[in-house]
């Protein structure tokens, strides 16, 4: 079922143009005027905010399939940066050809619905995460979700998504390779 509704979202990007950006490349910055809807077609395009504190909060990892920044649909400039975590292509339409389409298809605008809907729950399992006192509880909680350990060269993208650094989370895996596990806390 969600095949189904991927290919519904892949297709309100019919006639897209693509656009390719390497890594860190940007894809937009917070401010800038919504013009268009991104769907990633190969790579990640990650959504980062700045703290008042200077840190850099991960909001998405869009990914193959995924619409960059939903919420952009609905507003008229970016409430965050968009850049390239990895070499990536991604498809582009403008976002008024983009609600047009929601309006004229009933099945489009249900599927996006549904990807809205995943969407939230997604990011409140990821913030109920991030709430959790130590690292090895996120990532117990992370790989609760029926997820799998990412390759080594990206565990770095999985820190950011725990909300920890990448030295924590690899003690907290050198710890696991050695059979040591942390106690509960009281």
């Amino acid at each position: 079922m969600i095949e189904i509704m991927s290919d519904s979202i892949a297709q309100l990007f019919d006639g897209g143009f693509r656009r390719t950006l390497a890594a860190s490349e940007p894809l937009f910055h917070t401010g800038d005027r919504i013009d268009q809807m991104f769907l990633v077609i190969e790579g990640q395009i990650g959504l980062i905010r700045q703290t008042s504190m200077g840190t850099e909060l991960r909001l998405q990892a869009a990914r193959r399939g995924q619409v960059v920044a939903e919420a952009s649909a609905y507003s008229d400039v970016y409430h965050c940066d968009a850049r390239a975590n990895a070499n990536s292509t991604i498809c582009c339409i403008p976002v008024v050809t983009f609600r047009s389409r929601l309006n004229g298809n009933q099945g489009a605008a249900d599927a996006w619905a549904a990807y809205l809907a995943r969407a939230v729950q997604s990011a409140r399992t990821g913030a109920e995460i991030r709430t959790l006192r130590t690292v090895a509880e996120r990532l117990d909680a992370w790989l609760g979700e029926s997820r799998t350990m990412p390759e080594k060269g990206t565990w770095t993208e999985l820190a950011a998504e725990l909300g920890v650094s990448r030295e924590a989370l690899y003690r907290e895996l050198g710890k696991r390779r050695r059979g040591i596990r942390a106690e509960p806390s009281a």
